[in-house]
C-alpha cells in the first residue's frame, strides 16, 4: 500500500550554462547552451518522487515574482499538489547559477536562497497537518535552519519517519539528528559531519558509527559512480551504481534521495529503496538539468529490466 510523504524544503529557478571548462577564478568562459528551468534541491526530489509514482506534498517558499512560475509549472506537470506553496512579499524566488563542464559533466553551483530561507513558524504551523499524516519526511539544507529544525521535532513527536539529505554541508546539532529515521550525506557531507574521510567501506563504517552515536537509526552515504553505502539493523554493504554514460551530473544525488522516498513509501526495504533511487539516478544523468531530468515510473522500470532488476 503506497503511504502519504512530505518534502520540505527549496525551490528555486536553474540558470544552467554548458562550457568547454570550469572558470577559474577571474576567467571568463564562452559557453555553448544556456537553459532556464525549475530546481532546488526539495523540488528535485519531489518532482522524482512524484514522477516515479510517488504519493508526495512539497512544502516550498516562493517570492511573488515572475520566477515564481517556473517551479510551479514543474509541480504541476509533475502531477504534484501546490496546497503547501507559501509565499514572501518582498524576498525574490530562490536561483541557482550551474556551470557544467561539456567534458567531464562535472558542475559547480552557486545558490541564492531568496524565500528559501524565510521560512516561519506560521508556515510549519500552517503544513503541520500534511505532515503528520505522512509515512515520510524528506528535509534538505537549502532553507532557514531553524524551520527545519522545528519541522524534524514535529515529525518526530508524532511518529513520522525523517530522512535527512545534509546538502549543501553545514554544522549540526546532536538534537537535531537524534531520531533522525534516515541520513543520505554525500562522501564530502559525511567526512564534514564525522571528521572521517569517506574512501572505502571501512572508513564508511567508521563515520556510520559516529552517525548512529549522534542517534541517527541509519546510514546511507551516496558515492557517486560508485553507488551507495547503507548501514542499516547491524549491516552494511556498498551497492553499485548502474554504469551509464553521464550527460550532466546535476540534480543526481535529488533523483536519488526522489526515488528512495517513493520506494519506502511503497513499503519496500532500505536496500530495495536505495537500488530503485539508483536506478533513478543512472537514468537522469543521461539527461540535461535537474527536475527536468527525472524519469517516469515507465521509464524506471523499463530500466530496472533492462538490467535484471
Amino acid at each position: 500500500m503506497k503511504q502519504k510523504v512530505t518534502v520540505f524544503g527549496s525551490a528555486v529557478v536553474d540558470l544552467m550554462a554548458r562550457t568547454p571548462h570550469l572558470p577559474a577564478p577571474g576567467e571568463t568562459v564562452r559557453g555553448s547552451v544556456f537553459r532556464q528551468s525549475s530546481g532546488g534541491k526539495g523540488l528535485n526530489q519531489a518532482v522524482a518522487a512524484g514522477k516515479a509514482g510517488g504519493d508526495v506534498t512539497m512544502v516550498m517558499k516562493l517570492g511573488r515574482d515572475s520566477l515564481a512560475e517556473v517551479p510551479l509549472a514543474a509541480m504541476r506537470e509533475a502531477g504534484l499538489p501546490t496546497d503547501y506553496v507559501f509565499y514572501h512579499d518582498t524576498a525574490s524566488t530562490g536561483v541557482s547559477l550551474i556551470s557544467v563542464d561539456e567534458g567531464t559533466s562535472q558542475n559547480e553551483i552557486v545558490i541564492i536562497p531568496g524565500a528559501c530561507a524565510t521560512f516561519t513558524a506560521q508556515d510549519v504551523a500552517a503544513a503541520a497537518a500534511r505532515i503528520c499524516d505522512s509515512a515520510y519526511l524528506l528535509l534538505q539544507l537549502e532553507i532557514n535552519q531553524d524551520a527545519n529544525e522545528a519541522v524534524a521535532r514535529l515529525a518526530k513527536e508524532h511518529g513520522v519517519r525523517v530522512i535527512l539529505n545534509t546538502a549543501p554541508c553545514q554544522p549540526l546539532s546532536d538534537e537535531f539528528l537524534s531520531g533522525v529515521y534516515l541520513v543520505t550525506p554525500n562522501e564530502v557531507e559525511a567526512e564534514a559531519l564525522t571528521g572521517i574521510a569517506v574512501k572505502d567501506q571501512q572508513s564508511a563504517d567508521r563515520a556510520a558509527q559516529v552517525l548512529f552515536a549522534k542517534g541517527v537509526q541509519n546510514v546511507l552515504i551516496t558515492l557517486g559512480s560508485r553507488g551507495v553505502y547503507l548501514n542499516t539493523e547491524g549491516r552494511s554493504e556498498i551497492i553499485p551504481a548502474y554504469r551509464v554514460k553521464a550527460v550532466d551530473t546535476t540534480g543526481a544525488g535529488d533523483a536519488f534521495n526522489g526515488g528512495l522516498l517513493t520506494a519506502l513509501s511503497e513499503g519496500k526495504s532500505l536496500r530495495e529503496a536505495a537500488c530503485f533511487g539508483n536506478a533513478l539516478a543512472a537514468l537522469s544523468v543521461q539527461r540535461m538539468g535537474a527536475a527536468p531530468s527525472m524519469p517516469t515510473r515507465a521509464e524506471i522500470e523499463a530500466f530496472l529490466a533492462a538490467h535484471g532488476a
